[in-house]
């Protein structure tokens, strides 16, 4: 009886081990997307190309990844749940995402607390990373865009005079306007205009109205598809005849869909156009992702491949899966060459890289011009 108890123990014992070796042996890797919800067009694009990744580059450290896919639900409180789990039930090593940057900002705070580095392949506003010494980016940031976007609508469309509407319920689009009007003004432009609305809005007319008697040669607009699109479609009935530009929320094929007609001539700051992409890896993404889904590769799911790529290579260069050793390596990179250009990691984790220049002709994305850091 008693041999017979001391042999269950040991094959219990060899179960328990054999679990924790088998944990070990695998490299778990967070990701927060929002796959339903407004923003859920962002995740199943970011999702497409992470999985891309994740085929080309399965290991490291000579370890399988194994990614755990969370959904935020495009919601701020839902973006911090996910977090905690991630820290406190998946025991991960790093995390992937949140996409946009009120998300990133609701998740960053309880990643940054628990040491576990986080890569946003898409949140632009500087808020993110500001303070914080675990969480970076694989995109630039909104700072940048602006400057872009004030020195495109003067030098390029000539615009001396440009009205605003924003969303004001979303950190990104807030932040990426007040960026543009400080730069547009210090270039001797004039702001006209400035109105405002809110994620979910379907009806502009009031702030069209306003924005028509200034009689604006540009509406910026840098908010999500949705709303831009909407904000086209009415404009264009109302007979507005202003030049529009947005920023890289724009950048999604839903925009087709909703504004139809009404989006062609649009212009937008992005980070990412096929007619770019110089790296091999980059060509070897593009390959793959043609064969795969039959259509033109899209900036979300571009970033999120880099993204991947930059949290991997970080992993390799540490040695190690020392969260701590991780953010190390993440801070330390530099020229990394990825599908959306040559990436630098500057001392607040945000990415120093190009920006794109696109334009919406004839129900399709234009490469216009690419315009360095």
């Amino acid at each position: 009886m008693k041999r017979s108890i001391i042999f269950v123990l040991f094959v219990l014992s060899l179960v328990l081990i054999t679990g924790i070796a088998f944990a070990e042996d695998v490299v778990k890797i967070g990701v927060i997307f929002p796959m339903t919800g407004p923003f859920a067009a962002y995740g199943q694009m970011a999702n497409e190309s992470l999985k891309i990744a994740n085929e080309l580059r399965p290991q490291v450290l000579g370890k399988p990844v194994k990614l755990i896919l969370l959904d935020n639900k495009s919601d701020k409180v839902e973006a911090a749940n996910t977090a905690s789990r991630l820290v406190e039930k998946e025991h991960v090593v790093a995390v992937i995402g949140p996409l946009t940057s009120s998300l990133s900002m609701s998740a960053a705070p309880i990643l940054e607390k628990a040491k576990i580095p986080m890569m946003s392949p898409y949140a632009t506003n500087p808020l993110v990373t500001q303070g914080k010494k675990f969480i970076f980016r694989a995109c630039f940031i909104d700072p940048f865009q602006g400057k872009v976007a004030a020195k495109f609508a003067i030098d390029y469309l000539k615009i001396k005079r440009a009205a605003l509407l924003t969303d004001i319920s979303q950190d990104y689009c807030v932040g990426l306007v007040n960026f543009f009007e400080k730069n547009f003004k210090a270039l001797g432009g004039e702001i006209v205009s400035k109105t405002f609305c809110k994620t979910g809005d379907q009806d502009f007319s009031a702030q069209l109205t306003a924005i028509k008697a200034k009689n604006p040669d540009l509406i910026y607009m840098p908010n999500y598809y949705a709303e831009d699109a909407l904000i086209a479609k009415q404009a264009k009935v109302m007979g507005i005849n202003a030049a529009l530009l947005s920023g890289d929320a724009a950048d999604a094929p839903e925009i087709l869909d909703v504004g139809g007609d009404a989006v062609n001539g649009l212009y937008f700051t992005t980070h990412f156009d096929e007619n770019a992409v110089q790296s091999e890896l980059g060509r070897k993404y593009l390959e793959v992702y043609h064969k795969k889904f039959n259509k033109a590769a899209n900036t979300v799911g571009a970033l999120t491949f880099d993204a991947y790529y930059m949290v991997l290579d970080a992993i390799e260069r540490a040695g190690s899966l020392d969260t701590v050793k991780i953010r190390d390596a993440l801070s330390q990179t530099k020229g990394f060459e990825g599908v959306t250009g040559t990436i630098t990691i500057d001392k607040n984790g945000n990415a120093v890289k190009p920006a794109v220049i696109k334009k919406i002709e004839d129900g399709k994305f234009k490469f216009v011009t690419i315009v360095n850091p």
